[in-house]
């Protein structure tokens, strides 16, 4: 069972739901990749709910990434919003 929902949205944002509520990750449309921080830059970015769900975050980005054939890039400088 997925603990992330994914949405992409027009403004190259992507739309995270859990089950403490939602943030948005990059997703640059030129060649479509979804962004997220490092392990460690996302304990320091990630709403408090979402901490410590980097492993399952991680993992379920991934497989949206392979089923939307996107490249997922892995960043410190990734941005949460």
């Amino acid at each position: 069972m997925s603990t992330f929902k994914f949405q992409p949205r027009w403004k190259e944002e992507l739309v995270v739901t859990g089950p403490g509520g939602s943030f948005i990750l990059e997703l640059p449309m030129g060649v479509l990749s979804a962004y997220l921080p490092t392990e460690s830059a996302w304990k320091k970015k990630a709403p408090n709910w979402a901490k410590e769900l980097y492993p399952e975050l991680k993992q379920e980005v991934e497989n949206w990434c392979k089923e939307n054939k996107a490249e997922l890039v892995v960043d410190e400088t990734s941005g949460v919003y």
